[in-house]
């Protein structure tokens, strides 16, 4: 087997990505956009394709700004803070890759350094040196003035090419990044009658100890509403499966257990929503608005389980796979709840009467899904490469339907939900890539391969090729690309003609 590619930041391979002598700079963002946390994830690519994923920690003391823009009258004193406090290091613990956003700040002699939430390492922002002997990468930090705007400049990688910025993304924090209210659905009748008490987030007798249990417990959760609750950003608390995990509070990934629990084939739904699951060539076009959005909550609520069934379904194969893996998709599931609970929560403002569940609704993205269950590669190409990727494609046209008929707050729900959708097709281009890394294949051939066996018909334009870059995907992935896989009616008659020659 090849030796481990260099596409992403793991133990194995952090120690030759430090910072080099590089001249070409990276601009992340202007200076003062950085009030509004106190923590960035910085996804990184590189010409030749690696990826590597850092942390900025923000240590300014002081009330955090709604509005990085406004920094009130001490804006020169607030910036110059701002400068003298900005470190930036690899994501993920050297010691065994636990995900350091989340690692608490300590102050001593020589400066402050970040302690790990899985078994306590401690590096210098400064150096990385730590006193277990391990070092971590940092990366060093510059001010520059760009037509009258400060921005943070940081030293990329060595090795590697061009690198560039693919994804800056706050750190979610309850401080920092309030939960929307709950929207109020004690109007929709979807649910049952009959009285029942609300059922618990978190099981109170024998509850999750690994993230596989917590995947495997979310795709067993038949309410759409209740699965979107479990581990979701928009509701992050001390008992999110999230939480737990970069706190060091779950012991275990438990991809390695020979006890991990399977994920089901099909993850079940509550009669009232199961009622009203149709094939997807009886859907009706899309006609209003109110439509659209519980068209849109439909996808999400599948990308839910789809991120969660990607870390349960083949963890437990993947021995090899890399915590930066499971921290990746942990994110992605929180960002379809996020995305669920906001479509959501914008039908319910607009049209009451027709609450999420009330509407005809489909399942073919799962169908797409079990495609590919005998392989992980498979599973990235088809989901995150085709599916999403086509989003990328056609959220730009439904974003302009809703600002043409004078929406704006759903408007704005979209456009969030098209930002992190770059961020989705860019993890799933980066585990691609490493896969085939892994198995000294040729990405974009090896990609189309897996199209032509898992898809149907044409990959139709027109492409938003802007966004499909950003994310990793070239033109020579998905130009021409045609999938060649027989559809059900096919396959039986087939299967017919075969008997009837004597096969």
């Amino acid at each position: 087997m090849p030796a481990l590619g260099p596409s992403i930041s793991t133990p194995s391979s952090s120690s030759s990505k430090c910072s080099g002598t590089s001249s070409e700079w990276l601009r992340i963002s202007p200076l003062a956009k950085l009030a509004t946390h106190s923590r960035f994830f910085l996804t990184l690519r590189s010409q030749e394709g690696e990826y590597h994923s850092l942390i900025l920690f923000r240590l300014t003391p002081g009330q955090l700004l709604e509005n990085g823009s406004e920094l009130g009258e001490d804006a020169s004193g607030s910036l110059q803070s701002l400068r003298e406090q900005i470190y930036v290091m690899e994501a993920n613990c050297p010691h065994l890759g636990a995900d350091m956003s989340h690692a608490e700040i300590e102050e001593c002699d020589t400066g402050f350094v970040a302690v790990c939430p899985w078994h306590r390492y401690d590096f210098d922002l400064k150096t990385g040196h730590s006193e277990t002997g391990l070092k971590a990468c940092t990366y060093a930090t510059e001010i520059r003035e760009d037509a009258g705007v400060e921005h943070i400049y940081v030293e990329p990688p060595s090795g590697g090419r061009n690198w560039r910025l693919v994804e800056f993304r706050p750190v979610s924090e309850e401080f920092a990044d309030p939960p929307p209210p709950p929207p109020d659905l004690s109007h929709l009748t979807i649910s049952s009658p009959e009285h029942r008490e609300p059922e618990p987030l978190v099981p109170t007798e024998n509850p999750p100890s690994t993230l596989i249990q917590w995947a495997v417990l979310i795709l067993n959760t038949p309410d759409p509403m209740l699965k979107a609750r479990i581990a979701p950003r928009t509701f992050l608390n001390s008992t999110s499966s999230l939480h737990l995990f970069r706190t060091g509070q779950l012991k275990s990934i438990g991809h390695r257990s020979a006890k991990a629990p399977r994920p089901p084939d099909m993850p079940p739904r509550e009669d009232t929503y199961a009622r009203n699951v149709v094939d997807p060539g009886k859907m009706a076009r899309r006609k209003n608005r109110a439509v659209m959005l519980h068209a849109l909550a439909n996808i999400e609520q599948w990308a839910i389980d789809l991120a969660w069934d990607i870390i349960a379904r083949y963890g437990p194969s993947h021995p090899d796979l890399p915590p930066a893996f499971f921290a990746d998709f942990t994110k992605m599931a929180l960002d379809e709840s996020k995305h669920f609970s906001l479509l959501t929560a914008r039908l319910a403002a607009l049209s009451p009467s027709t609450p999420y569940g009330s509407l005809p609704v489909h399942a073919g993205l799962w169908e797409s899904a079990r495609v590919t269950f005998p392989s992980l590669r498979a599973r990235l190409a088809i989901i995150h490469l085709v599916h999403e990727a086509r989003g990328l494609d056609v959220n730009p046209g439904t974003i302009e339907k809703f600002r043409r008929a004078g929406d704006p707050e759903s408007v704005r729900v979209l456009e969030t939900i098209h930002h992190d959708e770059v961020t989705h097709v860019t993890t799933g281009h980066r585990w691609f890539t490493w896969v085939c890394a892994r198995q000294g294949v040729d990405p974009v051939q090896t990609f189309r391969e897996e199209v032509r066996r898992g898809w149907r018909g044409d990959v139709k334009g027109p492409f938003n090729a802007e966004d499909r870059e950003k994310a990793g995907l070239t033109p020579d992935f998905y130009e021409n690309l045609r999938g060649e896989m027989e559809s059900e009616w096919e396959k039986e008659k087939g299967a017919q003609g075969a008997i009837s020659v004597g096969y």
